[in-house]
């Protein structure tokens, strides 16, 4: 039995892997979806320090876990958990085709690090940061974690002395940056098929979406019939690419299905998007006293920004934070914007849709009633697709028929089921009352812009006043 390490890691007593690692000096980890997680030395010397271990205090899923309890999971371990899936993935290939591909421990280390390091510049509240908040306060300016992951990698490598080969660094960042910037063209890659295993942008299968997919499914509570253990051990590279067995077809569309409904019923549920909109006002108004916004453009500032933040706003006794404070009080206390209505934007009317706003609604009032405010409302409009945008991400995959196969053909949508749908993205305009005695004004103001700008009145919901049923957090 293994002794334990000062922070309670076991010391593996296993010697050695597939991939010939010395293990007798190294750790592991149990993970409640993986099993143990075996951790190398050079990746230690990246967890080992305050801007990876940040990454315990940012919620995976943001504010989620305000409507599902158990979602509680950090970032910090499904950092852990894509880490070891990258290096089980290029492991792998390595063992079917690893004389073709010549696959060495190069490679191997670098993807495992990219895994490691994917979500490093992640802000806080999972992509509320980022697409919510930055944008009503750095207006005008692109910004993404893709591009803080790429800095905060060189800020970490350069603050902790951490001996690397350069030319490492430079394609673990090229291989964070592949979901965002696929523009680089493929044939300047040398093994471009090792720049698809951590973030895919040529069809959106990769292991990021593996562990997150079963990890976020477990903590809600959700069940998850996606079975990533099969794409793995059916995926070959074909012409430098990552191609999958034929027969896993149905696998492959689980994949994105499954991530679609979790979307749906989980990261924009009505009330988790309720809550996420109060936060981002609650930052957007401690914005100009705490400066928050300042911190992302400086890797050894931005590190220290986390979830924890709510709770510097909610203690703060300074008199520039009431507002902020008061809405956060709201959050704890249930007194949550009010959802009035939503609808979902014909699939004809989607290629020129433009993002409705709390003004729109504001112009649609009627005459003589209640006069709102945009303050007094909110919208959030919701993207729901299969990675792709409006398109089918099966056009984008390649498969093959056997491993004696060196031929790589797409699978038609006619061939896998008839009941596919003729569309790959929803969109839904949400809006909420951000005072309880404004829901039926909101809600009618919200019914003329959609008979104005679509001809058509959305599925009336009940308002919360008509409701008999008790409240469900």
């Amino acid at each position: 039995m293994g002794a334990y390490s000062n922070d309670g890691v076991l010391l593996s007593p296993i010697y050695s892997l597939g991939s010939g690692q010395d293990l007798r000096f190294s750790k592991y980890v149990h993970d409640n979806v993986h099993g143990n997680i075996y951790l190398d030395p050079l990746s230690l010397k990246f967890i080992d320090t305050e801007e990876f271990q940040r990454l315990r205090d940012l919620k995976q899923l943001g504010v989620t876990h305000m409507v599902y309890p158990g979602a509680m999971h950090s970032r910090f371990e499904h950092s852990l958990g894509v880490f070891w899936l990258a290096g089980e993935a290029v492991q792998r290939l390595k063992n079917y085709q690893g004389l073709e591909l010549d696959i060495d421990r190069f490679d191997i280390q670098t993807v495992k690090i990219a895994g490691l390091l994917h979500d490093v510049g992640h802000g806080p509240f999972s992509h509320l940061f980022e697409r919510e908040f930055l944008p009503q306060v750095h207006g005008g300016s692109h910004w993404s974690h893709e591009d803080m992951s790429a800095k905060m990698i060189d800020h970490i490598v350069n603050q902790h002395h951490i001996d690397i080969d350069p030319e490492m660094i430079k394609r673990v960042k090229e291989m964070i940056l592949g979901s965002s910037e696929f523009s680089m063209p493929k044939s300047s890659r040398e093994k471009g098929f090792l720049y698809e295993i951590v973030a895919n942008g040529r069809n959106g299968i990769d292991v990021d979406k593996f562990d997150y997919i079963v990890r976020d499914s477990r903590a809600c509570g959700l069940g998850c019939n996606f079975e990533f253990q099969r794409l793995m051990e059916t995926m070959r590279v074909l012409d430098d690419e990552i191609c999958y067995r034929a027969k896993e077809y149905l696998t492959v569309h689980k994949l994105f299905v499954t991530r679609a409904d979790l979307y749906r019923t989980v990261y924009t549920h009505p009330k988790v998007k309720a809550i996420e909109l109060m936060v981002v006002d609650a930052l957007v108004k401690a914005n100009d006293y705490l400066q928050i916004s300042s911190h992302i453009e400086d890797p050894s500032e931005y590190w220290k920004l986390d979830d924890t933040i709510l709770r510097t706003i909610e203690t703060a006794p300074n008199e520039e934070l009431k507002e902020a404070r008061d809405l956060i009080l709201r959050i704890r206390r249930r007194n949550l914007y009010q959802f009035c209505n939503e609808y979902a934007v014909p699939k004809e009317q989607m290629e020129n849709f433009k993002r409705v706003t709390a003004q729109d609604i504001v112009c649609s009032q009627s005459n003589g009633g209640v006069i709102l405010k945009e303050e007094d409302v909110a919208v959030s409009n919701v993207r729901i697709d299969l990675t792709r945008g409006r398109h089918n991400p099966l056009q984008s995959i390649n498969f093959f028929q056997d491993y004696e196969s060196k031929v790589k053909f797409p699978i038609r949508d006619d061939r896998i089921s008839h009941l596919l749908p003729t569309s790959y993205q929803d969109l839904i305009v949400r809006v909420y009352s951000k005072k309880p005695e404004l829901v039926g004004a909101i809600s009618e103001a919200f019914e003329n812009f959609q008979l104005k700008t679509y001809g058509i009145k959305a599925q009336v919901h009940p308002t919360p006043e008509k409701k008999k049923r008790p409240r469900v957090v």
